[in-house]
């Protein structure tokens, strides 16, 4: 590949997280995370079972239902989510997985948009930028508006196209 035909930087830390994403055995989504600062991969996470725990794919997922009032279009409503308690979440992995001192200043490249847990955690790591490719529709609002509160770049690459064979079906 020429000079000119490089890659720009926002897809090729995306698709590192893309491949990490394939190290998942979630059944329902595979997600992966990649810390950087500057142009410096400081760490990688993908969501799994804690190790040496079976994980969805050996004892089958532990879904849990939680209910959420929302307001839209000023109506209130009820809607059912369901999570799988099994598997620590690529944000979550990282974030273990890295020093707070790497994290001052740096972006997270993730596959998915970051649920309100992960976002929380997120806002209190010191990092600057989440970029993300597939939104979450779930948390979307709550999460974008507490990013901007928090002053964290928030960004949502959407013409960006992912390595074919990090594809899977998601469900939600």
């Amino acid at each position: 590949m020429s000079q000119d035909r490089r890659k720009d930087w926002d897809t090729y830390f995306m698709d590192i997280a893309f491949m990490v994403s394939t190290r998942s055995q979630c059944h329902r989504r595979h997600v992966g995370a990649v810390l950087v600062q500057g142009k410096k991969l400081l760490g990688t996470a993908y969501n799994g079972a804690p190790m040496g725990v079976p994980d969805c794919s050996e004892a089958g997922c532990m879904i849990v239902e939680d209910y959420e009032l929302v307001t839209a279009a000023g109506k209130e409503e009820m809607v059912k989510k369901q999570r799988c308690i099994r598997t620590i979440h690529a944000e979550q992995n990282l974030l273990l997985f890295t020093d707070r001192i790497d994290r001052e200043g740096s972006t997270v490249y993730v596959t998915d948009e970051p649920c309100w847990t992960c976002a929380n955690m997120l806002a209190n790591s010191g990092i600057t930028e989440v970029v993300f490719h597939r939104a979450y529709p779930k948390d979307s609002l709550k999460v974008s508006v507490m990013m901007a509160q928090k002053g964290i770049q928030f960004r949502l690459l959407e013409d960006y196209q992912p390595p074919q064979e990090t594809l899977m079906t998601i469900q939600n």
